[in-house]
């Protein structure tokens, strides 16, 4: 299941134990729609293995700036508090998910 990651919760899902991906994304966005699914498809998939969720960068541009987000989908992986991986741009389900795998 995803999350909505906003400035209030992010540091505790960063430093919650399980590792973290965060799609950042905007309802304008047409790439950002295609991989949205995916996203949710993984979320049940890794359910209790990996915390997913979903930035809005119109609604959180603070965490978008700290994390220097010039494009959108990106996608960010936390491990231990920390980013370990990211994706920039619209990419396959199998890509996302190799990403998933190397976290566990």
């Amino acid at each position: 299941m995803e999350v909505t990651i906003t400035k209030e919760n992010f540091e505790s899902l960063k430093n919650g134990g399980q590792p973290l991906v965060v799609d950042f994304w905007a309802t304008w966005c047409g790439p950002c729609r295609m991989v949205g699914p995916i996203i949710s498809e993984l979320a049940e998939q890794y359910d209790g293995k990996v915390v997913v969720g979903k930035c809005d960068v119109e609604e959180n541009e603070d965490l978008a700036v700290e994390f220097g987000i010039r494009n959108i989908p990106t996608i960010l992986f936390f491990k231990d508090g920390q980013v370990v991986d990211k994706l920039v741009g619209a990419q396959a389900k199998d890509k996302i998910q190799a990403k998933f795998e190397a976290m566990l």
